[in-house]
């Protein structure tokens, strides 16, 4: 059983303070600030939105790591080896202009120059989630409007005489 002093409990409610807008390290903190100040496992759980046994991992790893372990920020899971937000911005950069003037600009190129810079491969799909982040769109042009009327439909009018109606 681990014991959390309330002494422990002031120290851990000023590093709260700190890490207010990021509410994973927030909670962490305040679970074992609140087993400091007597409440139960229950308790707490129901006050932080945590089960109770991460709660009672929460205060073994306060107690064994210090307030360290709890404050600091571990990213699980995901990519993030990827370019951040303004070094892709840059890289369609270099695409904007011909899109602006109507040129076609194909995923395919711009996949070229994020895997040339990124330095290894994408899938496609990730270079559509690139270009919807930063608000580009899909604009196909056609070769002609879809209810166009046939050619011969057309050439039949031309001949026709006009009939005035009194």
């Amino acid at each position: 059983m681990y014991i959390i002093t309330k002494s422990d409990s002031r120290k851990i409610r000023k590093r709260m303070k700190r890490h207010r807008k990021n509410v994973t390290v927030h909670n962490r903190l305040k679970a074992v600030a609140l087993r400091g100040e007597g409440k139960s496992y229950k308790e707490i759980a129901k006050i932080v939105e945590l089960s109770e046994s991460r709660i009672s991992y929460l205060v073994s790893l306060y107690s064994n790591n210090g307030i360290e372990t709890l404050a600091t920020d571990r990213r699980k899971g995901g990519n993030h080896k990827n370019l951040d937000y303004e070094q892709e911005n840059q890289i369609l950069k270099e695409f904007e202009a011909a899109a602006f003037k109507g040129e076609i600009v194909a995923v395919n190129e711009i996949k070229k120059k994020y895997d040339e810079v990124l330095g290894r491969e994408t899938k496609p799909s990730f270079i559509y989630a690139v270009l919807k982040r930063h608000g580009w769109r899909k604009v196909m042009p056609r070769g002609a409007h879809p209810k166009k009327a046939s050619d011969e439909e057309i050439d039949s009018l031309k001949k026709l005489t006009p009939v005035w109606i009194p």
